[in-house]
């Protein structure tokens, strides 16, 4: 039977649910197949002692909560790559040769294109290419996804599986107004936005200057509550909140549709002209069944 099939190429567990829990609850709500690739497992995030009662380690606690985000959305499968979280930009977790910063592009490519193979997903999202934050794993992985994307199709790209081309690739964008207006009040309240988060490492101006057009806006107001029951999910990293705490209709004016970048097919102009991610989207059945356990460890 032919279907429609998503796959979202983030890098950390909790990306998925903070950043596209409305979303993909919406399409798995339309009968839409969702899957998610992960790339690293999320070690380096900062996590309070107590949420780490019961866990070997912050990579199994993170994990672990990742699996209950994926059961609350109903994702059809995540895929694990294993790399280890590399950190921010500079640190000194960034060189360790195991983290996906390090890893040899090529191989990373290689990766996703198996995994692109084997799924055969009509459309792509990845991070855009600033990778929204400056992140380097999302940069890792928004390299690889959109080269793997190409060459997933390509005839002459050998890999034990057979050649299949998706239709379409999407970046995720920011709300760049709702950020701008951010910004505006940290300055009156004397704050940096150049040296934000918890770690003072996040240059919130830089991710408006690096935010890209908008191409697809997808209303996800009517999955509000699945998108915070996901975020909860993911409760050691900074308690599961999706969104400010606002009114439900101002939420819903504010953050009710989400915009996509579109990448492939390229947009004639630089203005929004779809509302959902499979227009114009020819569905497919797949043309193998595929094995849907984890791609191995690096």
């Amino acid at each position: 039977m032919a279907t429609g099939r998503l796959l979202i190429s983030f890098a950390h567990p909790d990306d998925e649910s903070f950043g596209l829990g409305a979303l993909i609850a919406r399409y798995i709500a339309e009968g839409k197949e969702v899957y998610y690739v992960c790339a690293t497992n999320g070690d380096v995030g900062t996590v309070k002692p107590e949420f780490l009662e019961g866990y070997s380690s912050i990579a199994e606690l993170r994990l672990a909560e990742l699996d209950k985000a994926a059961k609350v959305l109903g994702l059809t499968d995540v895929i694990l790559l294993n790399y280890k979280d590399s950190g921010m930009m500079g640190s000194e977790t960034s060189t360790d040769p195991a983290c996906l910063w390090q890893a040899p592009p090529d191989d990373v490519t290689r990766r996703m294109v198996d995994v692109i193979r084997d799924i055969q997903p009509q459309v792509v999202i990845t991070f855009n290419k600033y990778g929204g934050y400056g992140h380097p794993d999302h940069i890792a992985i928004q390299k690889a996804t959109t080269e793997a994307f190409f060459k997933a199709g390509d005839l002459d790209h050998l890999t034990d599986l057979a050649p299949y081309k998706p239709q379409k690739l999407y970046y995720s964008s920011i709300p760049k107004r709702q950020i701008q207006m951010g910004i505006l009040l940290l300055r009156l309240q004397r704050q940096d936005p150049r040296r934000m988060g918890r770690n003072h490492d996040i240059d919130i101006q830089a991710v408006v200057d690096h935010a890209e057009h908008i191409h697809t806006k997808v209303d996800v107001s009517g999955y509000f509550d699945e998108w915070a029951e996901a975020s909860k999910c993911h409760a050691s990293q900074l308690g599961g909140r999706s969104t400010p705490r606002l009114p439900e209709n101002l939420r819903k004016r504010i953050f009710g549709k989400q915009g996509f970048t579109r990448v492939y097919p390229p947009p004639p102009m630089n203005r929004v002209d779809e509302s959902d991610l499979f227009q114009n989207v020819k569905l497919d059945e797949r043309t193998r069944t595929p094995a849907l356990s984890p791609v191995p460890s690096p």
